[in-house]
């Protein structure tokens, strides 16, 4: 019987004109969550609630609607949205003082995004006594104190009432901009390491239960490990996502960046593929950089690639030439992302580089190049 219906199944095989051993090769796992494509929106970035940047309007979703995007992140300081003395370092009293007419900014903003059928994601960029980058004073740490885990998680649950009845289709909650362990929360340049598996889960699940608690329906996503770069095992067997991060290698993305460069301006010449400083830079090492995410995807697990892009010192065809890579190798494996940033330095606007040419666009100076390059995927 078995025979019978395999010579069966090949005979129609072949009669499609598949041929060859893809006609039997076990397809890939489909992706948990959506290939959403977008742009990271810096309205609500900074800790300080008046940023020194333009803030987004509605004819930036409509732009990006029309053009076929479906996604925007918005990474949130959270002193952004509360109310406390800023001549001074912030108390752990305070951070519970929710500044309503902030959050309402923050709500008519995702509201806006839906209107032209776009995914948010609300990510705290500054949680509770973490952040990726120094700058502002964090009164304790999230990873050791539980103190700073009951803030953070009652922050979560005050978003999760907000969008309480909002769809997960159009709404889904980033709990924590990458991740790490660092010896001094204050300090940039303090030793860092990954954040111990069973520490990244206790405070995963906290906050899940915290968001869970207004709608179990609520989408959760978790940051990978190591500042994004690294798959958290810990957490697979949990109903939350994984976002990775598009900025590997880094003397691609963040060439001549001072706040990633101790010297940045004694960096060997990027390009792509090529021989740089002692490593050589290709296709292959993206993949066996990524093969743990699509490992992942396989398992079941929803992955999305929350931050990816370059600063504008990298020379531009050597970027184009591995963002191209770096794309096509996540969406061949059905994971969306989402282009850091829409204006500005790593933006589709106004990325102010030196070697493009712009092309004029309401007010601003697209590259038409970069949107291309997007939009093939």
């Amino acid at each position: 019987m078995y025979r019978r219906t395999f010579i069966k199944n090949t005979g129609l095989i072949t009669a499609l004109g598949i041929v060859g051993p893809e006609a039997f090769a076990t397809p890939k796992a489909k992706n948990k969550l959506p290939k959403w494509k977008g742009f990271n929106l810096l309205d609500f970035f900074s800790p300080d609630p008046k940023p020194d940047r333009r803030l987004t309007v509605e004819e930036h979703f409509k732009w990006m609607h029309d053009w076929g995007f479906d996604f925007v992140r918005l990474p949130m300081a959270y002193p952004s949205y509360i109310k406390f003395d800023r001549s001074k370092n912030i108390t752990p009293a305070e951070v519970y003082n929710i500044d309503e007419q902030a959050v309402e900014k923050i709500e008519k903003l995702v509201f806006l995004a839906h209107k032209y059928n776009l995914h948010v994601s609300l990510n705290l960029h500054r949680a509770p006594g973490y952040c990726v980058n120094a700058g502002f004073h964090e009164p304790y740490n999230l990873w050791t104190d539980q103190e700073a885990l009951d803030a953070f998680c009652f922050h979560w649950n005050m978003w999760a009432k907000r969008f309480k009845t909002t769809s997960s289709k159009r709404i889904s909650f980033d709990l924590l901009n990458e991740p790490s362990l660092r010896e001094d929360m204050n300090d940039q340049l303090s030793k860092r390491s990954s954040v111990p598996g069973a520490i990244y889960r206790k405070v995963a699940v906290a906050a899940s239960e915290a968001i869970r608690k207004e709608n179990p329906k609520h989408l959760i996503i978790a940051d990978g490990n190591d500042v994004g770069s690294s798959v958290i095992p810990e957490i697979v067997d949990l109903d939350i996502g994984q976002s990775c991060r598009g900025y590997h290698p880094g003397i691609i993305s963040h060439y001549k960046a001072p706040w990633a460069n101790k010297d940045p301006e004694h960096l060997p010449d990027p390009k792509w593929p090529g021989q740089v400083g002692n490593q050589y830079l290709s296709r292959e090492m993206l993949e066996k950089y990524y093969k743990p995410w699509i490992a992942l995807v396989n398992q079941g697990v929803g992955v999305h690639c929350g931050e990816c892009g370059s600063w504008n010192k990298t020379p531009h065809d050597v970027f184009l030439a591995w963002f191209g890579d770096v794309l096509d190798i996540l969406s061949s494996n059905g994971i969306g992302f989402s282009l850091w940033e829409f204006i500005g330095d790593f933006g589709v606007l106004d990325s102010k580089r030196t070697d493009v040419a712009y092309e004029d666009f309401h007010g601003h100076k697209l590259d038409r190049q970069l949107l291309n390059l997007m939009l093939k995927y």
